[in-house]
């Protein structure tokens, strides 16, 4: 079984009929899927459609690029009632575009840790050329669970992750980079720390670049992960979904 921890097929401009994006990732043994909110609205949204479809999980947050439209309300939408909603997310740091001040992002990060620590839920986060000021707040917080998502940095930072107790998410971004540090890096990761997600419809794996991606590709992930660590896809698979189980607690 394969689990993409990370994707935005529940979004309204999601492009693909989402019952036939649903019915390719089973076919592909994707068998469970978390749906990321980016902020309040697209937040509910990934509740909904979690409540709608079976195997289907959200995650509530507000995007450090959408911080700048407010975040407070973000905790309206936490239950920890509802077994679907299973982690804050995805808050962060973006400097690459800076679409929302910096001051403002910082603050919205310090307000989402602190509603994740309240509820008692994992975080996955979004850092973009910012880890410099990010690493400080983290450390502000104590007991923190979480993902670094989709991670494209350096390999150092992932290292600082994963002596924080992070687990690192690997996306389709791994099979393409060129980057020769990162390639070793993704090759070395710690088995027990690394999960798989798509970040659909973004970062199409190899071989199928130029596709809108979606859950199913998973495998593709999966597969390229087995071959740079010259392991089988089912070690990949029972690893990661391991991984995931016991950070989402799904």
């Amino acid at each position: 079984m394969l689990i993409d921890t990370h994707c935005h097929i529940h979004s309204a401009d999601y492009p693909l009929n989402i019952n036939d994006v649903v019915k390719h990732a089973s076919e592909q043994n994707v068998n469970k899927i978390i749906c990321v909110g980016t902020n309040i609205e697209d937040s509910r949204r990934a509740i909904d459609f979690a409540s709608k479809n079976d195997n289907t999980f959200a995650s509530v947050g507000v995007h450090p690029h959408e911080t700048k439209d407010g975040y407070m309300n973000i905790e309206e939408l936490i239950d920890v009632n509802n077994s679907s909603l299973i982690a804050i997310g995805e808050i962060g740091l973006d400097y690459h575009y800076n679409y929302s001040p910096r001051d403002v992002q910082v603050k919205a990060l310090e307000s989402q840790i602190e509603m994740s620590l309240k509820y008692k839920l994992p975080i996955i986060f979004h850092v973009r050329e910012a880890f410099d000021d990010f690493w400080p707040i983290f450390d502000n917080f104590h007991n923190i669970r979480g993902v670094l998502h989709s991670f494209t940095d350096a390999p150092i930072n992932s290292y600082r992750g994963l002596d924080r107790g992070l687990y690192i998410g690997i996306s389709g971004f791994s099979t393409f980079t060129k980057d020769e540090d990162q390639k070793a890096m993704f090759s070395s990761l710690p088995m027990d720390r690394i999960l798989l997600e798509t970040d659909a419809p973004y970062l199409t794996p190899m071989p199928l670049r130029g596709k809108v991606n979606e859950p199913a590709y998973i495998s593709s992930i999966a597969e390229h992960q087995a071959a740079i660590r010259k392991i089988s896809v089912e070690e990949i698979a029972n690893n990661t979904t391991a991984n995931a189980c016991a950070l989402f607690k799904f």
